[in-house]
């Protein structure tokens, strides 16, 4: 009889260590998921090693074949964050008009085949582990730094989105928006006053066309003819640009006099008069968004640049899938 009390003791302990075992295999896989669902520097150190020199590579060869390419990756990875989060929705091309990418506020959006040539190339390395919205997360990055803008880490481990729905693009900021309104739709993504400030003057590089400078040159809501706030000595300049019946599709730095390189003087051209859109504009126009300008250019000024790289990593994780959500594309422009 003992020895038959003794087998049941060690049944029930031999039960009692594999259900604690099967605890502990339990928990340590949901603390592994857990890991693997969030954003972090280095995601692919050791799944795919080479992955961020290879995009850093191919975004060097596009900005030495056209300087114009640094500004227009940024704006791509803006414009993704913009729409459903950053997940890479903007470069699914469906061959259809209700594509995300063929939204009214993207108009004029490109880069999409640096992105696309990126991805071929970690893919041959590392095929589906590296999501198109990391590469392109990563791109823009890299595309600040050949600007001369400054080098910052850039976390990742976000996966693919699969819709692609033009109606999702409307709430997408508009050069023509109010401060009001461009203050509002920054709150929605979690972004601060400081931060549109920062991203706004991403504007530092690149180029803009004519067709967003006729309303505010000839058809200004709350005059009918120019935008006041236009500095009188600019609006020649700009009205030669881009005259009332010219081609809208003409060309013209945002940032005058310092177009090709990433610096502060787009805050210092919105503080006098000479900033070109309208929606940059309107950020001196504003006491909280003047007060964050005013900051960059006093005597003490913040580190500009420093802020800006921190607003970069803030956008980059709007609305972001991880760990089991989304999906890793294995071609950019494909839904899967």
């Amino acid at each position: 009889m003992i020895q038959a009390e003794m087998e049941r003791c060690v049944i029930v302990m031999n039960i009692l260590v594999l259900l604690m075992s099967s605890c502990c295999c339990l928990c340590s896989s949901s603390a592994s998921h857990h890991e693997g669902g969030k954003l972090r520097v280095g995601f692919y150190a050791k799944s795919c090693p080479k992955a961020e020199s290879i995009v850093r590579g191919v975004v060097h060869q596009a900005v030495a074949a056209d300087q114009n390419t640094a500004p227009v990756l940024l704006r791509l990875h803006f414009h993704d964050c913009f729409v459903q989060g950053c997940d890479g929705s903007i470069l699914i091309d469906k061959g259809s008009a209700t594509d995300e990418k063929h939204a009214f506020g993207h108009q004029g959006v490109g880069g999409f085949d640096v992105i696309e040539r990126a991805k071929a190339e970690v893919e041959a390395v590392c095929p589906g582990l590296v999501s198109c919205a990391d590469i392109l997360a990563l791109a823009a990055r890299d595309a600040v730094a050949l600007a001369k803008g400054p080098r910052y880490e850039v976390e990742t481990g976000r996966r693919d989105g699969v819709v692609s729905d033009v109606r999702l693009a409307d709430g997408m900021p508009d050069v023509a928006d109010s401060i009001h309104k461009l203050r509002a739709k920054f709150s929605q993504k979690g972004l601060s006053d400081k931060d549109l400030v920062l991203l706004t003057a991403a504007h530092t590089i690149g180029t803009t066309a004519c067709f967003f400078m006729t309303q505010r040159l000839y058809n200004f809501p709350a005059s009918g003819g120019s935008d006041p706030s236009i500095n009188p000595d600019f609006l020649p300049e700009l009205k030669s640009t881009c005259p009332k019946d010219g081609d809208s599709n003409v060309r013209l730095p945002m940032d005058r006099g310092s177009e090709q390189t990433f610096d502060n003087q787009i805050l210092k051209n919105i503080r006098s008069g000479f900033a070109v859109l309208q929606s940059d504009a309107s950020l001196y126009q504003d006491k909280a968004t003047k007060s964050v300008i005013d900051s960059y250019l006093g005597p003490r000024s913040s580190s500009f640049e420093a802020d800006f790289a921190a607003s970069m990593v803030k956008m980059g994780r709007i609305g972001v899938l991880t760990g089991s959500r989304g999906t890793i594309r294995r071609v950019c422009s494909s839904p899967n």
